[in-house]
């Protein structure tokens, strides 16, 4: 032991000061094996000490004693207290430790300081979370703040933008939100819309909240896109648990007065029990054979969140239960939803949840034991954490509000069996009288046209708003008579969109839009139906210097999420996108929406074209309609009212064969790398296989032809003169803006830009001024 303690450095050395007197007792005899050594066994034992520390204890008092030193003075040296009962301002301090021996004067302060009174403990901080500073008697003594380093995380959190809609709840811009009062919004929630600027609600909002909030009607509402439908169900949802936490808090108070008086009753008229002393010799027998009985057991396994097979009664009270759910179609609109209810929850402390596909199952579980009181999901993700029996999902029961958004795309026939057999669950298992429904759509009172043909057949009947109502209220199971209104126009679309065409072969699809991106930059989404022609889409326009971002399914999660935030921030950009960001998504000042490919259905169409032209704003909507669709192009106008009265969209004819030669170059660069590249990928994965079964590989079963290092060199050749070719085309304008001048230049001609220059006009601007060429043309026709 010796030799050990020598090596050990001075910082862990540790002394004992004793402030009692070492005192003797007895030990039983039988512990040693003999009974005849009773009485001759003893120990001592000591009952009053302290550990020193060697080193930290003497500079520690020593910073001490310099701080409080006309405090320390004055108190009296008999009491003593340990170097733990200090202020939490002198344990923070960081000391830098010196390689010195300590003298005497270091021993004398040591000395001082443990004889300190019980005077110091007044000197703690009485709340734990202040950070301004701890207060003596009449000082405060600031505390020093920890320096944020760059790679901390709090710095981090405050950088990175967490959704493409930008909130921001400030306390210094409060706006007058009178017009809010008369609808029955809570106080916590008028507070969160006047720091966010919502001076007067939607149309949508203003009809939604007063029967949904005052009257407690189950809701069924169809409004145009971006009228706010968000905060239309958010908000009476919100006062739905403001309302729960208020019954809850009172039950709680009666029951624990409740109790109060009952323990007040029994010790004012129940005597106390007289017990033998018999009686008592018998309980202490059997207390200590249950603590023999205890000695001999092993070890516990404790299990958190058990399952049991018992079901609880509706009288068992959750501790937080799940009180709102938001069920939407895509994960992007449920994650733009829960960015929604929190800028409106903010002076609530009401939790909410993101629950989706692609994310970590683990992380949205930890998220789910926090216990949030509303979750926004996607069907697929919440019936798999319901079927694993999740303790959050476990009590349906108490759930007060289901909201469906995007009914009508959610309750479709062929899509999201999940939400089928959610909808069975709480309506046969989990029913709750009082809940409450909401279900929004922009098309939600739209009705398909039955084709001819089928209107013959026995199942299908004639659909019109009434039945496609009684149908949805059927699967989603609301009973009784919800309050339905329906705020959207004939036309489907707003009255600040501008819709346009293009009649243009396949071929030349990819010109029209390479022509409209250059001609017309800005925030634009295009949209096509399939997720290859996305791909083919993106490398075509990634080759041609346009630099898009794509957004399809098969996408992992978190890159949707970070291509939708970085078509936010950009002024001037273009996201290639399925369907997937067709409903819901508020991108703010998306100026353009094209349609690559015809939609199939008039609601698909409403919803693509509702990205645009969103809170009273202009923007422009071009469908680029081929040969194969015409179909899908009149069945569209015949149901929203238009008669194929649609404008034409204006074309410069002058610039397209410059535009048709760079695109035709890129076509070619991309069809040579899409092969090139699928036939590596094929051939690598049947060598791999052929090398694992240790068989040999025929050369037919190997896709593409086997190039030679001369035929290799000779593609990889062509491949550059492409390339090259294609630089060269870029770098010439397309968009000439002529000069008139009556006198030459020097060199004989003006100087044209490097650069392709695009017209200062947009393609809103066009439109008009074309619309009122041919009006004027058919005026001086008529006249």
């Amino acid at each position: 032991m010796k030799e050990r303690r020598k090596k050990l450095p001075k910082a862990h050395v540790r002394k004992i000061k004793e402030t009692g007197q070492w005192k003797p007792f007895a030990i039983d005899a039988s512990c040693f094996g003999e009974d005849d050594l009773e009485g001759l066994v003893c120990c001592e034992e000591l009952s009053d000490y302290e550990l020193i520390d060697a080193t930290k204890s003497t500079k520690k008092v020593k910073k001490r004693t310099s701080d409080n030193s006309e405090e320390i003075k004055s108190l009296p040296k008999k009491q003593k207290v340990s170097r733990f009962d200090l202020p939490t301002s002198t344990k923070k301090t960081k000391i830098k430790r010196k390689k010195k021996k300590f003298n005497s004067q270091a021993a004398e302060v040591e000395e001082d300081s443990i004889n300190l009174s019980e005077d110091i403990n007044e000197l703690k901080c009485s709340d734990k979370n202040d950070t301004k500073g701890v207060k003596t008697n009449n000082t405060i003594v600031p505390r020093k703040k920890k320096k944020k380093t760059r790679g901390s995380r709090s710095v981090r959190l405050d950088e990175k933008v967490k959704n493409w809609t930008k909130y921001s709840c400030s306390s210094e811009q409060m706006t007058d939100v009178s017009a809010w009062k008369d609808l029955f919004v809570p106080e916590p929630v008028l507070q969160a819309l006047s720091s966010l600027g919502y001076s007067s609600p939607t149309p949508i909002q203003a009809l939604v909240l007063p029967p949904a909030i005052r009257d407690k009607l189950d809701i069924l509402g169809a409004a145009e896109t971006g009228s706010g439908k968000t905060l239309a169900f958010a908000i009476p949802m919100i006062h739905l648990i403001l309302e729960w936490r208020q019954a809850n808090h009172a039950t709680l108070k009666e029951n624990e007065e409740e109790q109060l008086e009952n323990q007040d009753s029994l010790e004012d008229h129940e005597p106390f029990m007289k017990v033998d002393s018999e009686d008592l010799e018998e309980y202490e027998e059997m207390e200590g054979n249950d603590n023999e009985e205890n000695q001999n057991l092993g070890c516990v396994k404790v299990i958190n969140n058990a399952n049991f097979d018992f079901e609880i009664g509706e009288d068992f009270d959750v501790e937080n239960p799940l009180l709102g759910l938001v069920l939407t179609p895509t994960r992007e609109l449920a994650v733009q939803v829960k960015h929604h209810i929190d800028a409106v929850t903010k002076f609530t402390g009401i939790k909410t949840a993101a629950i989706v596909g692609g994310m970590a199952t683990q992380k949205q579980e930890r998220i789910l034991n926090c216990r949030p009181e509303i979750v926004i999901a996607t069907p697929g993700r919440l019936w798999e954490l319901i079927k694993e029996r999740h303790p959050h999902l476990c009590h349906l029961k108490q759930l007060r509000c289901l909201v469906i958004d995007e009914a009508d795309r959610m309750v479709e026939k062929g899509h999201f069996a999940e939400l089928s057999q959610l909808l069975e669950l709480l309506h046969d298992k989990e029913y709750h009288p009082k809940r409450r429904f909401f279900v929004f759509s922009a098309t939600l009172t739209m009705v398909h046209q039955v084709p001819a043909r089928m209107l013959g057949k026995k199942h299908i009947k004639h659909m019109n708003t009434e039945t496609k109502l009684e149908a949805l209220m059927q699967k989603i199971g609301i009973e009784g008579k919800p309050k339905v209104i329906d705020l959207s126009r004939k036309e489907g679309t707003v009255e600040t969109l501008t819709e346009t065409r293009i009649h243009c072969e396949v071929e030349e699809k990819d010109i029209c839009l390479y022509y409209f991106l250059l001609q017309y930059p800005g925030r634009t989404m295009v949209f096509a139906n399939s997720i290859d022609c996305i791909k083919r889409l993106n490398t075509m326009l990634t080759i041609l210097e346009c630099c898009p971002l794509p957004l399809h399914a098969n996408m992992h999660q978190k890159q949707r999420l970070k291509n939708l935030e970085r078509f936010a921030a950009r002024e001037s950009c273009v996201l290639l996108t399925t369907d997937v960001a067709a409903r819901g998504l508020d991108i703010p000042n998306v100026e353009h929406v094209i349609h690559y490919q015809m939609p199939r259905t008039t609601e698909i169409y409403v919803h693509r074209s509702g990205r645009t032209a969103r809170v009273t704003k202009a923007g422009l909507a071009l469908m680029l309609v081929g040969p194969g669709d015409m179909v899908h192009f009149k069945k569209i106008c015949k149901a929203l009212g238009k008669d194929e009265n649609i404008p034409l969209f204006p074309v410069q004819a002058k610039c397209m064969s410059a535009i048709k030669a760079r695109v035709n170059i890129a076509r070619s660069i991309e069809k040579m790398e899409f092969q090139h590249n699928k036939a590596q990928q094929h051939n690598s994965w049947f060598q791999r296989a052929a090398e694992a079964l240790e068989l040999d590989l025929d050369d037919n079963v190997l896709m593409g032809e086997k190039y030679t290092d001369t035929e290799e060199s000779q593609r990889q050749r062509t491949m550059k003169g492409l390339k090259k070719e294609l630089k060269r085309l870029l770098l010439q304008p397309v968009f000439k803006n002529y000069m008139k001048t009556k006198y030459p230049t020097q060199f004989g001609g003006l100087a044209l830009p490097t650069l392709p220059l695009a017209s200062q006009e947009t393609a809103l601007t066009t439109i008009q001024k074309h619309q009122y060429k041919q009006k004027h043309r058919l005026f001086e026709q008529i006249s």
